[in-house]
């Protein structure tokens, strides 16, 4: 699977020993970065929301097993600590690494094993699909797979890796997710695409509405390319972040099933997408999906509580995809045949779209089903 490596100037490794990974991503450039909104925001992230100041990166170490997150100050000292354990075998500047961590909570970082990770891992770095799988795999907690994108166009790519499973319900960016890019642009214009990438994508993709301590977005841009277009980078990132958004809720934990909800017709574009994440993140939506139950009742329901404004008696709402595609409600007016319902909510993805038929706002958003696994899963994730 082509991604990160694809990219020019980008090499990566990774090591993966049971609950505990490393990843090491060397690429050379300016740098932005979007982050959790969580109060409890881990060690790491608050290393990275000082150094982003400077716009630039030439590497990124990464760690699974353990958050440093509710480790603090401590914590800080141990994450400032894990971007020089990192330098030292790559021949940089400790402030120019970035750092991200991703586990459990509330547990202090074993920097002997990630001194030794690194050290292992960095004489591995190399520009191919088996290093970018290695970062990929290494950063994995619950992730039932490596999550990689890539968009190639005729001046230059985007790639990118991400983590996610369960703890999904980002107001930032992703859980932990690496972008680069080998087009030329500054920090400033970098960080503006980044956000609208992220607000469009992983944004909207709810597991089980819990927001991590360790979300964090990182791009960077190697300018191996030269300059580019700025709109057609901006489709590019946020195809890559796309991409990944929905190879996340497809992997949520315990999951069977990608929920797909996309909402048009609203007042404008953050409004339907405020609703079309109410509809994902109801366990009630999410328990009938798992079921193949065609409750469209709970759809409309939880657009109701959205806070969105439009007439309950004016929407349109239907299941399925392309020509499989049955209608629920038409304009209000009730038309379901619940029969053909349940046989659109078979297989691996359910898709529903819902017309409020108040203005020409449009969004989708991306969740998962709700099962027993998810519950056997997060009762015994520290155990």
């Amino acid at each position: 699977m082509k991604s990160i490596c694809a990219v020019g100037g980008v090499s990566a490794s990774g090591i993966k020993e049971g609950k505990f990974g490393l990843a090491l991503i060397r690429a050379s450039g300016t740098a932005a970065g979007v982050f959790t909104s969580n109060k409890m925001r881990a060690a790491p992230v608050d290393v990275m929301m000082d150094r982003m100041r400077k716009g630039t990166l030439d590497a990124v170490v990464v760690n699974s097993g353990c958050a440093n997150a509710y480790t603090g100050e401590r914590g800080y000292r141990d994450a400032v600590e894990m971007c020089a354990v990192a330098a030292a075998p790559l021949g940089l500047e400790p402030e120019s690494v970035g750092v991200a961590s991703t586990g459990v909570i509330g547990r202090y970082l074993d920097l002997p094993l990630i001194r030794d990770q690194c050290e292992r891992a960095a004489p591995h770095l190399a520009r191919n699909g088996d290093a970018e799988d290695a970062a990929a795999r290494a950063i994995m907690t619950t992730d039932t797979f490596p999550k990689h994108a890539l968009v190639e166009t005729e001046s230059f790519s985007v790639g990118g890796i991400t983590k996610g499973s369960g703890m999904i319900a980002p107001n930032m960016g992703t859980m932990l997710a690496f972008l680069y890019t080998d087009a030329e642009v500054e920090a400033p214009v970098l960080h503006d695409i980044l956000r609208q990438a992220t607000r469009r994508s992983f944004n909207r993709v709810v597991v089980d509405g819990d927001t991590s301590t360790n979300d964090v977005a990182l791009c960077t841009a190697t300018g191996a390319a030269g300059r580019v277009d700025r709109e057609e980078l901006a489709r590019a990132v946020e195809a890559v972040c796309r991409n990944l958004a929905v190879q996340i809720a497809r992997d949520g934990e315990g999951a069977t099933k990608l929920l797909a909800v996309t909402v048009r017709g609203a007042v404008d574009e953050d409004e339907a997408a405020a609703v079309a994440r109410t509809i994902v993140a109801s366990p009630l939506v999410k328990t009938a999906i798992y079921g193949e139950d065609p409750n469209w009742g709970r759809v409309v329901a939880a657009a109701g509580r959205s806070g969105a404004e439009f007439d309950p008696y004016a929407v349109s709402l239907s299941v399925g995809e392309g020509a499989g595609r049955t209608p629920l409600v038409i304009r209000g007016e009730i038309v379901a045949d619940l029969g053909a319902a349940k046989a659109a909510m078979r297989g691996g993805t359910v898709a529903f779209d819902l017309d409020l038929a108040t203005g020409d706002g449009k969004a989708t958003a991306w969740g998962c089903d709700l099962t027993e696994k998810y519950v056997e899963i997060n009762g015994k994730y520290t155990t």
